[in-house]
């Protein structure tokens, strides 16, 4: 269903990245660049904090990153393209535009605009060591096979399903688009706090995405999680939740794709999860999906920007907790926008967009959107079928809805839950109360 940036789309814009950059890497700061003015920023006090603090997670030995950023040599040949891609906020990967509709945000891991100007600062006044002395420690890790959420949480998933049996994607096969089922070996109905879906070592180069839906026993279920590259786990907000049943079953789907280092690679992605403590119950049932969804996308070769428009009507008062855009190699950006009953418009959010980063943008509780019955999301995308997109295949091409990653998709996953009329307007009453006493 939703198509994900495989380890082969990955791999080639890693590649071009390179080779586009190389040039500016071989460049080697002078070794006078060892001695700073006391004007300037220099590694040890200054820049390290910020690498480690918002790089090194992907950036260091055995992770997804093509270069580690731990110490100071590395960083230095790579200081003029840190700069680059700081200033043009491409990294660390966080693309919602803070200039637009809502600006607070939950986990965001954007730098501060004084974060940038040091390094723009210590990279254009010579990109010195300082004292090595003063450098912070290295972050530590765990093991990659750890959950993510394993240190927030406080402890490892409390049920981990897995598919049933490994896959295997053979080396220059095709896309191969699965659906498997899983027990979960419920035997209580469970609230979900939290969820972590997670491909196998092995697995991860070959997973584009991985879909999962609940099957109850008695019939009827529901979404339940949706990974893909770029794409960690899911929290859900204060007082809500996701029911999973006794005796539930696991719908996956799960798209991969060959590998270009050749090889086989044998996947068995798992989905962790987090319960509430038993007994407990959520005050709101949290609700994920995607919406304004258009498939009738005509994206001509040639053109560099193209506008579709997708809309999803709300016969319920809603408060929504996170959007998340979904185009494929082609996109470029999307706006989440509210049309309400009286023709006024609101922007809610706009993000760019690369395809090989699925971001969830978590909003803050002061700020979450509350939405009224009879509204109107508007979800408007952007494309570049042109040769000035990097990503884009043979731009001759024209290219529209599709399952393939070569195909494109428009649409905004949103996580919400539904407020009766009192509930509602309880809530705008109190955001009224938070603006009038001066707080966003």
């Amino acid at each position: 269903m939703l198509g994900t940036t495989s380890q082969a789309v990955s791999t080639k814009r890693w590649g071009q990245y390179i080779s586009f950059i190389g040039v500016t890497v071989v460049m080697a700061l002078p070794a006078s660049a060892q001695q700073a003015s006391s004007a300037n920023p220099t590694f040890s006090e200054h820049v390290a904090p910020i690498i480690y603090d918002n790089c090194v997670e992907c950036h260091r030995p055995g992770s997804i990153a093509p270069m580690s950023l731990i110490d100071y040599a590395t960083v230095q040949a790579w200081a003029p393209v840190i700069k680059d891609r700081v200033v043009q906020r491409k990294m660390p990967p966080y693309f919602v535009d803070k200039s637009v509709g809502i600006h607070e945000f939950e986990d965001d891991r954007s730098l501060s605009n004084e974060e940038i100007a040091t390094i723009v600062r210590w990279v254009d006044g010579g990109a010195a060591q300082g004292n090595p002395g003063s450098i912070p420690p290295v972050p530590i890790f765990e093991n990659d096979v750890a959950w993510t959420l394993e240190d927030e949480m406080g402890r490892p998933p409390d049920l981990v399903i897995p598919i049933p049996e490994p896959f295997t994607v053979p080396a220059g096969g095709p896309n191969w688009w699965m659906t498997f089922y899983s027990d979960t070996g419920l035997t209580k109905d469970r609230w979900i706090k939290a969820f972590e879906t997670k491909p196998s070592a092995e697995g991860f180069p070959v997973v584009h995405h991985a879909v999962t839906s609940m099957e109850f026993p008695e019939g009827g279920g529901g979404f339940l999680s949706e990974y893909a590259l770029g794409k960690t786990a899911d929290i859900n907000p204060p007082g809500t939740g996701q029911l999973i049943k006794a005796g539930t079953r696991l719908n996956w789907n799960v798209h991969y794709a060959a590998s270009p280092d050749g090889l086989d690679h044998t996947d068995r992605t798992r989905l962790g999860l987090w319960f509430l403590p038993e007994g407990e119950e959520p005050e709101n049932i949290l609700i994920r999906s995607h919406m304004a969804d258009n498939e009738d996308l005509d994206l001509p070769g040639g053109e560099a920007s193209i506008r579709t428009d997708g809309y999803e009507f709300l016969d319920k008062n809603i408060r929504i907790t996170t959007f998340q855009p979904h185009l494929h190699n082609l996109g470029t950006r999307q706006c989440l926008e509210v049309i309400y009953q009286d023709n006024r418009r609101q922007t809610l959010s706009c993000a760019d967009w690369d395809f090989g980063w699925h971001i969830a943008y978590n909003y803050a509780e002061q700020v979450q959107p509350l939405i009224p019955k009879g509204s109107m999301l508007h979800v408007t995308s952007w494309y570049n079928n042109s040769e000035s997109n990097p990503w884009a295949g043979d731009t001759r091409n024209w290219v529209g809805f599709g399952q393939r990653s070569t195909d494109d998709m428009s649409f905004s996953w949103i996580s919400y839950y539904e407020l009766t009329d009192e509930d509602f307007e309880e809530a705008v009453k109190q955001r009224q109360s938070q603006l009038n006493n001066g707080s966003d």
